[in-house]
């Protein structure tokens, strides 16, 4: 596909919609374009309101690259693209810093709907699943920071995925095939299906799968940590 990848929110404010749009596609303001589908209306004395409608469109992630015996964690050389070092270098800093050893390996994933190329870090080792943590928050807030730290040494917006031990590709397995699971559930059923609480970037996962979808559509409900998707029949 040629088009960038957007997410349509609902909200009773722009600022709400924007937030929660940032939260489910897991990315910072300066990433995205923000348009106004929607003012919305408060209505006569509360009658007839209308709620604010947005849409974000992730902007490019900037030029398109491609790849070229003490403890602690271990650099993978990758060659001369400065970016990928970078990424390593940051992870294999702070891994050091919480006393873990581990291999770090930077890499470029697969190209995404714009043709940019997301950087893949991947950490080997043993017994790493502390990097993990229950619903991944603490390889989500490692990630986080991460994209923060090169991003700004960079001065622009770098996508970058942590993974241990492939345990986002193996997440990300599961979670599309749960959600063409459920779409089709809801399509049996008639009935709009409610998803268990998921961080912002396994929601952002759900409603890539289901984008093009011709029969369902997807939205994100709930507040932060138990913020869910549910999966709506058209």
């Amino acid at each position: 596909m040629n088009e960038r990848t957007t997410l349509e929110v609902i909200a009773p404010t722009v600022e709400d919609a924007v937030t929660q749009g940032l939260a489910d596609l897991g990315l910072a303001r300066e990433a995205v374009d923000v348009e106004i589908l929607d003012p919305g209306s408060r209505g006569l004395l509360g009658i007839g309101s209308r709620q604010v409608r947005v849409r974000l469109t992730i902007k490019p992630a900037g030029p398109s690259l491609s790849t070229g015996g003490e403890t602690g964690p271990e650099e993978v050389p990758s060659g001369d693209d400065p970016v990928l070092d970078l990424a390593r270098r940051t992870v294999t800093v702070l891994l050091d810093k919480m006393k873990i050893s581990a291999t770090v390996e930077a890499k470029y994933g697969s190209a995404d709907d714009e043709g940019n190329f997301p950087v893949q870090v991947d950490i080997h080792g043993n017994d790493l699943g502390v990097l993990i943590g229950r619903r991944a928050e603490i390889l989500n807030a490692l990630q986080y920071i991460v994209n923060l730290i090169v991003s700004k040494q960079v001065e622009h917006w770098v996508q970058i995925v942590v993974d241990v031990e492939g345990y986002r590709a193996r997440r990300e397995r599961q979670l599309r095939q749960m959600a063409r699971r459920m779409a089709d559930q809801a399509l049996k059923t008639g009935r709009r299906q409610v998803l268990e609480p998921m961080s912002a970037s396994e929601r952002r996962i759900i409603h890539l799968e289901l984008r093009d979808h011709p029969e369902v559509t997807t939205q994100s409900v709930g507040e932060e940590p138990a913020r869910k998707v549910t999966i709506v029949p058209k």
